[in-house]
């Protein structure tokens, strides 16, 4: 083989590795940002109803608080169906891409199939229990769990940020354990977290993968 034909060959497979080890990005990142982003502003948003609720700032009836949360679940149900409708119509597959960017996207999948479940263990267990407390173990739990998939990220593409992250999601699942019988301390760490470990973390990954498709 000649050296002119093999430098192409080794530029290709040079710009396959990098592309492995720095995880790729573009539209494949898009919907993560966009549902990362969404959900922290919206339950950021509803914790600092309750706390207004709490501080006597807020004084709505019965019904036009459960419209309101019933409305943030409802908006986040949306932004959840127009990421899927935007992922297929773009017809970016999970299954392509660089490898890191897939095992990234496969970790957080997996961390919300395991949130359904929790879900699900924690609210039966509130209900037969009658005890609001056991519930609030939900949200903890979800904090640990996106630790974990924080921490592959930062594992896969070794950003500080990233692992940083992953920190504040482990100390404010523990936090959060620990707070279930203090409600307004809870509330104001749930709060921050959400604003700063999920919208925050979600505007980062889309603004880079927008700039990353442009």
């Amino acid at each position: 083989m000649s050296e002119h034909s093999s430098k192409p060959s080794a530029e290709a497979d040079l710009a396959f590795l990098r592309a492995i080890v720095e995880g790729g990005g573009g539209r494949k990142q898009i919907p993560m940002g966009v549902l990362f982003l969404v959900g922290g502003l919206l339950y950021g948003v509803q914790c600092l109803f309750h706390l207004g609720q709490i501080a006597g700032l807020v004084r709505w009836p019965d019904w036009a608080t459960l419209t309101f949360v019933v409305a943030i679940t409802g908006a986040m149900c949306v932004a959840i169906a127009w990421v899927v409708v935007a992922d297929r119509r773009s017809g970016v597959a999970a299954t392509k891409g660089p490898t890191a960017g897939r095992a990234m996207n496969s970790a957080f999948t997996a961390t919300g199939l395991g949130n359904m479940a929790v879900i699900i263990i924690f609210g039966a267990g509130s209900a037969r229990d009658a005890d609001f407390a056991v519930w609030l173990y939900y949200p903890a739990i979800v904090f640990a769990f996106q630790a974990m998939a924080w921490f592959v990220a930062w594992t896969l593409k070794r950003k500080a940020w990233m692992g940083l992250v992953a920190a504040g999601h482990w100390t404010t699942a523990v936090a959060l354990g620990l707070l279930v019988r203090e409600p307004v301390t809870y509330l104001w760490v749930a709060t921050a977290a959400l604003f700063l470990l999920f919208a925050l973390p979600g505007a980062i990954i889309l603004r880079d993968a927008l700039r990353a498709e442009a």
